[in-house]
């Protein structure tokens, strides 16, 4: 299973837990395993399409998945999912 760290904004909707871990052989379906066992995260992390919401950043090993296969990008069980919302400011 890989190690998902979830930032402080979504650690309510995890009982307060810092890191969960979930299955799957994608990112795509390592957060949705993070959203079945937590479901009000779901909102978070997804748009009604099904995809990635443009103001959730999400890195695996410290790459952006966007950059990379973005939720079909290939996840090991070694490895660990970092979920971050965007900032914004002016």
């Amino acid at each position: 299973m890989a190690t998902i760290r979830i930032p402080k904004v979504l650690q309510a909707q995890t009982g307060g837990q810092p890191e969960v871990e979930a299955g799957g052989s994608n990112v795509g379906e390592v957060l949705r395993s993070l959203t079945a066992a937590h479901p009000d995260t779901e909102a978070q992390l997804f748009g009604e399409e099904g995809e990635l919401n443009r103001y959730v950043n999400v890195y695996l090993n410290d790459e952006d998945v966007r950059v990379l296969s973005g939720l079909d990008t290939a996840v090991k069980d070694s490895d660990t999912v970092v979920i971050l919302p965007a900032m914004a400011g002016g």
